[in-house]
């Protein structure tokens, strides 16, 4: 694709408009319309700042400018290079520090890249195909297989988890299969979707919060989340608390 094409599809999937991009990047409707048409070519300065004013990914920059012919502008450092040992350790901390709840960080696709001990509790009773560092979070949480069987809340569960896929498709197409339809309702979800788990703790209610680096300049590093449950109700709270072998 080329680059025209490349930032009318990224500009259409953000639904924004070229009055609104040309003002967000500081330059005219006119230079913008230009740039889609292919009349003007745009430097590498503002190549960056229209992928910035489009909120692209570190990733999709590097793909926008390599499509109007520059090098990428970020790095994507492996996670196990010396560079990242400070992050790595932070995120044990972090994990550690988070028991007895369940804790774990993954990549841009969903790979689990580590989790504290009381993942464990999540996991309990799924395959061990679905498990275990380099398995996807997504497909371990919806498969037949994985944890869907022990999720009483599966359609909304199910749903919220969809809703994070936009970006890979082939996998939201792939997990759409296991979740079943959810009916409409008119009941109060609350203030975030809970997860509803059977556990050997007991009923399980649990609820996430997502961390990201959010000033992160290398591609490996913007892509990771962080993501803790946290219990919803004080029955959970104490049976994490006081489960075997903690």
């Amino acid at each position: 694709m080329d680059f025209p094409r490349a930032l009318r599809a990224r500009r259409a999937d953000r639904r924004v408009s070229q009055l609104e991009l040309a003002s967000r990047a500081g330059t005219t409707q006119r230079h913008l319309s230009y740039i889609e048409a292919g009349r003007s070519h745009p430097g590498r300065a503002m190549v960056v700042r229209l992928a910035e004013s489009l909120n692209l990914t570190l990733r999709e920059r590097n793909e926008l400018l390599l499509t109007a012919g520059y090098a990428p502008a970020y790095p994507e450092t492996a996670l196990d290079a010396a560079a990242l040992a400070p992050v790595r350790t932070a995120l044990g901390h972090i994990l550690a520090g988070h028991e007895p709840y369940p804790a774990l960080v993954t990549d841009g696709t969903g790979t689990l890249i580590a989790a504290n001990a009381s993942f464990g509790v999540l996991t309990s009773g799924a395959s061990a195909e679905l498990t275990g560092p380099g398995c996807n979070v997504y497909r371990l949480a919806l498969h037949p297989a994985g944890i869907a069987p022990r999720i009483r809340n599966l359609p909304e569960w199910g749903r919220h988890i969809l809703d994070r896929l936009g970006h890979l498709a082939e996998l939201r197409d792939e997990l759409s299969a296991y979740v079943p339809d959810l009916e409409p309702s008119a009941a109060h979800l609350g203030f975030a979707v809970p997860l509803h788990l059977g556990s050997p703790l007991g009923e399980l209610h649990l609820i996430t919060t997502v961390t990201t680096f959010a000033t992160a300049t290398d591609i490996t590093l913007s892509e990771l989340k962080l993501e803790a449950f946290l219990p919803a109700d004080a029955a959970t709270a104490a049976a994490l608390h006081t489960r075997p072998g903690r």
